[in-house]
Formats: structure tokens, sequence, C-alpha cells
């Protein structure tokens, strides 16, 4: 067992955990470059438009949507219709809800990619999700801005009815508080998708020292080796399967709070 856990120390010091360096895929580091992250955050938009189009067209097709695809589109759209934006604004749903379907898909689409074997997410850079967060920043900030007007927002962080000095206390925390909405978006958004990709890798090296050697010499001497193997295989699957789900929960919680901080941008009495 010593000698398993030394080696996977050693996998994950030359191949887990440099694979999860931004690497240029084209230009230099030093000037300017397309990182194997940027790279496949493009690829997740381009993949995005094409399925975007092909269900606006199997949609246009038939008032009762037929087939999986459509269906399961047409409930992702229900989905980021009702429970997101619906249960945050209530009538005024409409108005928000091209920025926050386009947001949630993009970060399914950039989280799911990952998934596959040797892709990398572009949610797993804090470059990507650092400027999907300052996206959502600026578009909940210029939202109160539209609603109250840009002096009219500022004062909008302290609440009516405080006296003085207690006001200028209140505001200035609520506009580090603003700030910092921005840095736990990225934030929380990179870990959590950085993390379950960690653990996946490390699980997928346990399996990979136990099944070569299991299929370089498969006797009935090394049945239990067999055995811890194929348990090693179903923790992968499983891991991986959590990590879909994963993947889908953290696009609804960063598209929930940034609905969320549009609402209390524009609310009354702020």
């Amino acid at each position: 067992m010593d000698q398993i856990v030394e080696k996977l120390k050693e996998e994950v010091a030359d191949e887990l955990v440099p694979s999860f360096f931004a690497q240029p895929v084209v230009g230099d580091m030093s000037v300017f470059a397309i990182t194997q992250y940027l790279a496949w955050m493009l690829l997740a938009a381009v993949l995005l438009l094409i399925v975007i189009f092909k269900f606006k067209n199997e949609q246009a097709k038939s008032l009762v949507p037929h087939g999986w695809f459509v269906n399961g589109m047409e409930f992702a759209v229900d989905f980021v219709k009702n429970d997101i934006c619906k249960g945050t604004f209530g009538d005024g749903w409409r108005k928000h809800f091209p920025f926050l379907a386009s947001m949630f898909f993009f970060i399914v689409a950039g989280n799911l990619i990952g998934m596959l074997p040797t892709w990398k997410p572009g949610t797993g850079s804090i470059g990507v999700t650092a400027a999907v967060a300052t996206i959502s920043f600026v578009y909940f900030v210029a939202m109160g801005v539209k609603h109250y007007g840009g002096w009219g927002y500022i004062k909008s962080l302290a609440p009516a009815g405080v006296m003085f000095p207690i006001n200028l206390v209140v505001w200035a925390i609520e506009v580090f508080s603003t700030i910092l909405r921005l840095i736990t978006l990225a934030v929380r958004l990179l870990c959590n998708m950085l993390a379950g990709h960690i653990v996946m890798g490390v699980f997928a090296l346990m399996c990979t020292f136990f099944v070569q050697p299991m299929l370089a010499s498969f006797t009935a001497a090394n049945a239990g080796l067999a055995a811890t193997s194929i348990a090693w295989m179903v923790f992968l699957i499983v891991i991986y399967i959590i990590e879909i789900l994963i993947a889908v929960i953290q696009a609804f919680v960063f598209t929930l709070l940034s609905a969320v901080y549009i609402q209390l941008a524009e609310a009354e009495g702020h």
C-alpha cells in the first residue's frame, strides 16, 4: 500500500498537477497566447451556438416538441425561466431572461466540455471565471444605475432613514460587499470545478495503478487485485456522474446569485 501511495504522489506531481497549468496553444505566454483553457472555452461557445440554432430549427418544425433533444432543451429553458427568473423577479422576469439564460448555458457548456478526457473546462481557469463574473458584475451595477441613475444608485447602497454618520459606515460596508461579489462569483466557480477535476484525476490514477497490473497478468492469484480494480473503476464512474451534476449545479448557483444581485440593485429602498 505504501508503494501505491508513493507512486500516486509521483504521478500527481509529474502528470496531474502540471495538467492544470495554463499552457499556450497559440502564441507565446510572455506576449500573447491562447491557452488550452481559452481554446476550450471558445470551442464550448461555438458548440453552444450550434446547439441553440439546431434547437430553434427543430422547434420551429412543429408546435408540439418531438424527440429527446427538443424536449430536453425546452426543459432546460423552462428551468431557467421558472426557477431562476420568475422565482427572483416575478412578473418582470422577461427583462433579464436573455442575459441569465445566456449566462447559465454558457457556464454549463464550459463546465461539461471539461468532462471529456484530455479536454479542459474553460471554468478551470481564474481568467475565464473572472471574466464571466465581471460581466455579471457590470450587468447588475448597470441595472442599478439604470433604475436609480448614477448618483442615485450610489446613494441607494446605504438604506434610507439611517442617521449620520452611521449611514456612511453602512454605505462603505455595502460598497465593499458589492465589490466582493465580483470576487466570490469568480472564485466559487473556479474552486468547485477545479477541485472536482482534481478528485477525478486522482481516482483515474488509482484506477490505472490497479487496472494495468491486472491486465498485464490476470490469474487466480491476483483475483483480489481484480476486485480492487473493479471497485476503483466503479468509484471513478460515480465521481464522474457526481461531477456532471456539480457542473450543472454550479452554473445554476452562479446564475441564481447573479439574478439575486440584479434584483438587489433594482430593489426600491435598497
